[in-house]
């Protein structure tokens, strides 16, 4: 691995793309410390650490920490997120948009236009909605319309900023850009992570019990750590045999494919969507300063992740349950809207290939329905232990810190298609890369 990052700082054109990267990496973490100004910070961090919702805490290892710094990045690339994210559904709801990501490249250029003007359309929304917050709380310099509109601005452009920054490094630099910006703002969030487990297992702790707690916290991090690599890389290879047809005087076909499907078809998303619909109701109320009691506020309590696996609180243990449900069911239907089983049978049979021991069409397509469906439930079953585990330590134990399943996903997703971008550079080039030390 040592020799092989040696040997791709020696190749000009990978050294100029990794240091162009960094480059890009440093200016996204100094905007994330630049405040707007106008804006009582101490303000906002007592108001971020009043809430009790785990959607906060995710949004802010999402940006990095700029989020609880309110600085001119706080919405960071989140609008960008779910932009990409709505497009994809789009894509598959409206004909013309999917007629254009078949078009080629000219058609996803086309697409990636429009993500960008829902992006800014979702930063404008968000960032008006964090400024006029901001002036109900009288937390303004001068709690005026024109604060709110430069706090809006300045979220805006912020975001936007990022979201160039980040598709300069797809274009310029090594990995996909989004992803390496959304990797560099969960890692910056990992040493007060470790601060807060030091402080509760191990800081005022003998010897021996400091040292068996830290070898245990090792140990699940990198038991999740492995368990995740396996998650993201496990797939299924479907073999696929293509008949062999006379063209002109020769014989040609007959080879031998596969169908890749992947164990993990949907990542990450399900987690994000369940997460999303779970703390909805929590960080509507959070923003509009009202606590309510009786039903409404156990129901929200049920919800709040916080509240889920402690021992005096068991009822609200539903909402982990709730919580399950959601995600098994996301994992099935991105995967459906994304993945389309009966597309892929005509394709096959109208180039002559087909499964062994399966007829080509609609047996196929059922063939591939059957085997999809397994594989989305074991996905989707691992992704639930991935994310309980830290849930669990924050239920039991009380601890919470923001590299919990979801982010190790991200971090060992983004890790691994980086890599693999670097290694098929090297390739080119004749080097021995990762992927084969």
């Amino acid at each position: 691995m040592l020799k092989t990052l040696i040997n791709a700082f020696k190749i000009k054109d990978i050294k100029n793309r990794i240091f162009f990267t960094f480059f890009i990496l440093v200016v996204v973490r100094l905007g994330a410390q630049l405040p707007i100004p106008g804006v009582s910070r101490d303000v906002f961090t007592a108001w971020f650490e009043s809430q009790t919702s785990g959607a906060f805490d995710f949004f802010d290892a999402m940006t990095g920490g700029s989020f609880t710094q309110f600085s001119i990045f706080a919405l960071n690339i989140t609008p960008y997120i779910t932009s990409s994210i709505i497009m994809q559904l789009m894509t598959i709801a409206i004909p013309k948009l999917e007629e254009m990501q078949k078009d080629g490249e000219d058609g996803r250029k086309k697409i990636r236009e429009y993500t960008r003007y829902v992006t800014i359309a979702l930063a404008l929304i968000e960032g008006f909605a964090m400024g006029f917050g901001l002036y109900r709380s009288g937390s303004l310099m001068h709690n005026s319309a024109l604060d709110v509109v430069m706090v809006t601005a300045a979220l805006v452009a912020g975001s936007c900023l990022v979201m160039w920054m980040g598709e300069q490094i797809t274009d310029k630099g090594v990995g996909n850009g989004i992803s390496i910006i959304l990797l560099i703002n969960i890692i910056s969030t990992i040493p007060n992570d470790f601060k807060v487990l030091y402080d509760k297992f191990m800081s005022g702790k003998n010897v021996v019990k400091a040292g068996l707690a830290g070898i245990i916290i090792l140990a699940v991090i990198l038991f999740i750590v492995i368990f995740v690599i396996y998650l993201q890389d496990g797939e299924r290879r479907i073999p696929v045999q293509y008949s062999k047809k006379v063209v002109g005087r020769k014989l040609v076909g007959g080879s031998t494919s596969s169908i890749p499907l992947k164990v993990n078809t949907a990542g990450v998303i399900p987690i994000i969507f369940a997460s999303s619909i779970m703390s909805l109701p929590g960080m509507i109320v959070g923003f509009l300063g009202k606590t309510p009691g009786g039903i409404p506020g156990h129901i929200l309590a049920t919800l709040n992740s916080s509240n889920w696996c402690r021992i005096s609180q068991p009822v609200y243990s539903i909402g982990l349950l709730i919580y399950i449900v959601l995600v098994v069911f996301f994992a099935y239907f991105y995967t459906s809207i994304t993945f389309n089983p009966l597309e892929v049978a005509d394709n096959m049979k109208k180039q002559g290939g087909f499964i062994p021991g399966i007829r080509p069409g609609k047996p196929t397509s059922d063939y591939l329905n059957k085997i999809l469906s397994n594989i989305i439930f074991i996905g989707a079953i691992g992704l639930i232990i991935v994310a309980i585990i830290p849930i669990f330590c924050a239920g039991v134990f009380g601890v919470n810190v923001s590299f919990g399943g979801t982010s190790l996903i991200i971090i060992v997703g983004v890790v691994l298609e980086t890599l693999k971008q670097i290694e098929s550079l090297m390739l080119v080039r004749h080097y021995k890369g990762f992927l084969n030390d």
